[in-house]
């Protein structure tokens, strides 16, 4: 948190909000969606697909009209693919050009190629906007001095994965006329 804040007090400054043009300037601000998005995709299971032909995947054999459901999810906590796959490490991205458009297939919360999300620019910047714009304007503190560890973080899953219902971040304005 403290990084992302120094990040943007850095490159936004404490006297306005951010801005779109600001973004491509957040480099770890990026880190930490990326590393959000490899642990936690909104939809862990893309789009299914069809075979057109039988075909081997490594030792698999896929047959021609098969339908093929990819689990993102298991791909992005891969331990071949990823160092301490569990771990939430968003330096894990430093001086890397892995990212998050379909390129990369360790990394694929959009899914990739013709079927990856057409909504993709749209929703990353969305999400790097909106959690810029909460890291800017607030400090986040765990209410009644409960502690991280006293958190219940299990996850659901299914096509969405639904987030603890018991956090409640209580927000501590961190400058005055800065972000109303």
């Amino acid at each position: 948190m403290k990084k992302a804040q120094n990040e943007l007090e850095i490159v936004v400054g404490m006297k306005r909000k951010v801005e779109e043009s600001d973004l491509n300037k957040l480099e770890y601000l990026y880190m930490i969606i990326k590393e959000s998005l490899r642990l936690h995709p909104v939809a862990p299971l893309l789009v299914p697909h069809q075979s057109l032909e039988d075909c081997m995947v490594e030792d698999f054999f896929i047959p021609k009209k098969s339908r093929v459901i990819v689990n993102a999810w298991s791909i992005m906590r891969d331990s071949n693919a990823w160092t301490d796959p569990e771990r939430f490490w968003p330096e894990r991205f430093e001086g890397s050009n892995i990212d998050v458009k379909g390129h990369d297939f360790q990394l694929i919360p959009f899914g990739s190629g013709r079927r990856g999300c057409p909504g993709l620019q749209l929703g990353l910047t969305v999400i790097r906007l909106v959690v810029a714009q909460l890291v800017h304007c607030f400090d986040w503190k765990l209410p009644n001095h409960m502690l991280p560890t006293d958190l219940d973080m299990t996850e659901e899953f299914g096509l969405t994965m639904p987030r603890v219902s018991h956090l409640i971040a209580i927000p501590v304005y961190r400058l005055c006329n800065r972000c109303d």
